[in-house]
């Protein structure tokens, strides 16, 4: 076996070379550069296998949750406080299909049980919750934890925009390896540890990506419906970002944020209403539901252009 050493002279030669990118494994830490003494909140860093992809039927396998500091003001994390991860027994049958995935199976699961009071606790210190797909894993661990509903939450794969910071992808292995490192995926501790990694990396301007997260958290949400939209625009919507939504109401429904609003509806009224007159819903929702279905407020909004559309969306 090649000597540890001598492998790292070599990377670091390799990485001299224009031909070459190396990735490192994503190496365990206990803390980042937060230096003591300086203003910190805990952040719940958190990802879950479960048995499948449907909200209301498939259950939560594994919670692993990362507690970390972090400077509200910079978005720099100092130390990892805290790793919860764990496995509990689902009611229903363990899919193979799900196995395959996670690797989790029957056999490793049997008699297994989150340990509930713990899982309060780090909730009790927490100021903000993080996953990588906040609108899977909110309402999936919300329906077994009821208490992640009361905390502020943020998606670091939707709320940050990766390609206009020069990523590929969002996708979380994406990142890791444009930032050079890799990991064992699909376990949720690693993919914890891999989204701290990420977001401990700095944007154009020297901020670090969890300061666009920080930020995001504390703003209101706004879900646009587009009502009654022709059905012949469907796939115009879809690469639009809406979503098809089956009842409540039965609509395409995108969320965006109170900036962008003005803009979306001002994009149904041109290209989905062909500037016909149209009253849309707007539902606002407050920092502690997003990436959920529970609003604040419900409007209704006439569709129009321009800087009548930001008028309207002003007076909300």
């Amino acid at each position: 076996m090649a000597d540890i050493n001598n492998a790292e002279e070599m990377a670091d030669a390799l990485e001299q070379h224009v031909d070459y990118r190396v990735l490192r494994r994503l190496k365990i830490k206990t803390k980042y550069g937060l230096a003591e003494g300086q203003p910190t909140q805990y952040g719940l860093i958190l990802d879950t296998e479960t048995t499948g992809l449907d909200l209301k039927e498939d259950q939560v396998i594994e919670l692993a949750m990362l507690m970390f500091e972090y400077d509200p003001v910079s978005g720099k994390a100092g130390q990892i406080r805290h790793v919860f991860s764990e496995l509990e027994q689902p009611v229903m049958p363990m899919p193979v299909s799900a196995t395959a995935i996670h690797g989790i199976t029957s056999a490793m699961l049997s008699g297994k049980k989150f340990n509930d009071a713990e899982v309060n606790r780090l909730l009790a210190q927490a100021h903000l919750v993080i996953a990588h797909n906040a609108q899977f894993d909110r309402p999936m661990i919300e329906k077994r934890f009821p208490q992640f509903a009361l905390l502020p939450w943020a998606c670091s794969l939707k709320d940050i925009v990766w390609r206009d910071h020069g990523f590929i992808s969002g996708a979380l292995e994406v990142l890791g390896m444009s930032c050079g490192f890799f990991y064992d995926a699909h376990r949720a501790e690693m993919d914890c540890r891999a989204v701290l990694e990420v977001l401990q990396q700095t944007d154009q301007s020297g901020h670090f990506f969890l300061k666009h997260l920080i930020d995001k958290a504390q703003e209101p949400a706004y879900r646009i419906w587009a009502l009654d939209a022709p059905f012949a625009h469907k796939d115009l919507l879809k690469n639009a970002g809406y979503k098809w939504h089956a009842d409540n109401p039965k609509a395409w429904g995108k969320a965006v944020s109170r900036a962008d609003c003005a803009q979306e509806i001002s994009w149904l009224y041109r290209d989905v209403y062909n500037r016909r007159a149209k009253k849309i819903r707007v539902d606002e929702i407050d920092p502690t539901g997003r990436f959920t279905d529970r609003i604040t407020h419900m409007h209704e909004v006439e569709c129009c252009d321009g800087e009548q559309a930001g008028r309207r969306i002003a007076l909300l």
